[in-house]
């Protein structure tokens, strides 16, 4: 491997179609000149348009995993997808920060798939605020985050943590995102690509993001250039699967 080249790790499942999931964010790195490594958190039974089952991996088989790379690696930056608690979350990012408190993480928190197949249940949200405190960003949608943070479109309180909310379901503002820092609100705005719906966007987005992080970008200036990356994705076909290119 390229001594040149940052590593990332992305940790979720995997999605046979390659939309999304850990084909896809390994994809997403490759094309930022990024060393990807992946661990799989679930195997499914998927495609585009349907999603029909889903094999957690063992959680020991994870965190062994995650040992070895990081003993052997010096990760700049985690992804981390679908998994299937919080309690496995919390294993997950507990055991990143006891290896390399200097990694930083994204979440993009996958709690639903398109065809209402539930992946994780969020139910102490004490807990959750102490996962969060460790985690330097996550990217959920306005479904997402109502569930992580009840009543967060009407308040926008300061949170623990980074949020990208992304504007692919706002209403008012389609394609409008929006990052909430701990001293300010950003808009990302859209620009005047004619951009269609994609299967795993989210996960094209985050690992994005997380690629441009490994690259020593800012958290601002990672998440306004992973927003170029997924709009000339979500541009690339008219599709649910796009093409990979910066």
């Amino acid at each position: 491997m390229s001594k040149d080249r940052p590593y990332a790790l992305t940790i979720a499942g995997l999605d046979p179609s390659g939309g999304a999931g850990i084909l896809a964010d390994i994809k997403t790195f490759e094309q930022h000149k990024v060393n990807g490594f992946a661990i799989s958190t679930a195997n499914t039974i998927q495609t585009e348009n349907q999603f029909y089952e889903i094999q957690w991996t063992d959680l020991s088989f994870v965190i062994r995993s995650i040992e070895t790379l990081f003993l052997n690696y010096k990760i700049s930056v985690v992804k981390i997808g679908i998994v299937s608690s919080l309690h496995d979350l919390k294993q997950i990012v507990s055991t990143i920060k006891l290896l390399s408190p200097l990694t930083k993480i994204v979440w993009d928190p996958v709690l639903k798939s398109t065809t209402k197949f539930e992946f994780m249940n969020i139910e102490d949200h004490l807990d959750l605020n102490k996962i969060l405190s460790k985690i330097d960003l996550i990217t959920p949608n306005y479904y997402e985050v109502e569930i992580l943070f009840p009543d967060f479109i009407s308040n926008e309180s300061r949170f623990s943590t980074n949020i990208l909310l992304k504007g692919g379901h706002n209403e008012k503002a389609l394609g409008t995102d929006r990052l909430f820092l701990k001293d300010e609100i950003l808009e990302l705005l859209p620009s005047d690509k004619n951009c269609f719906e994609k299967h795993g966007s989210g996960c094209v987005l985050s690992s994005a993001i997380a690629s441009n992080l490994a690259l020593n970008q800012t958290l601002k200036e990672a998440c306004k250039n992973a927003k170029i990356y997924i709009e000339n994705y979500l541009s690339s076909t008219s599709t649910l699967i796009g093409y990979h290119y910066v």
